[in-house]
């Protein structure tokens, strides 16, 4: 079974949606963890917006990156750029992927509904997934 590794910031919305979606999916292919930079937390939004499409993530938490220092994993997927510039160095064998998603926390900032940017995020994340999904067979 290959192990995945999504991270981003906080570990509240972006990787902590891709941990489910991918879970969801194909947790008969994948082990499948997400850590944070700064982990600040679960954000309730993500929890609320992945239940809308059946998927419980209400028992996930915030980690962050240290916990997962020496261990292997076959993929780290960062999900936004912050995230990308602060992921450490894993063995040469991890193969890195950068999905730069828009940070839904921000959305305010940028004169958009909380809610809806945090749907936006997992409708992006569930695409990319899908297609990860098929592109790893």
């Amino acid at each position: 079974m290959e192990r995945v590794l999504f991270v981003c910031t906080g570990n509240r919305a972006r990787s902590q949606m891709a941990e489910g979606l991918l879970r969801h999916l194909a947790s008969d292919r994948y082990e499948v963890f997400s850590a944070g930079t700064e982990p600040k937390g679960l954000a309730r939004t993500s929890v609320a917006v992945m239940a809308e499409i059946g998927i419980d993530i209400s028992q996930q938490w915030s980690k962050s990156l240290d916990e997962f220092a020496g261990q292997s994993f076959d993929y780290v997927i960062t999900v936004c750029d912050n995230a990308k510039e602060q992921c450490p160095v894993f063995p040469a064998k991890t193969q890195l992927l950068h999905w730069s998603v828009a940070d839904p926390a921000a959305a305010e900032a940028r004169g958009e509904s909380v809610e809806e940017a945090f749907r936006a995020a997992r409708d992006d994340l569930h695409k990319r997934i899908a297609e990860f999904i098929a592109t790893a067979d």
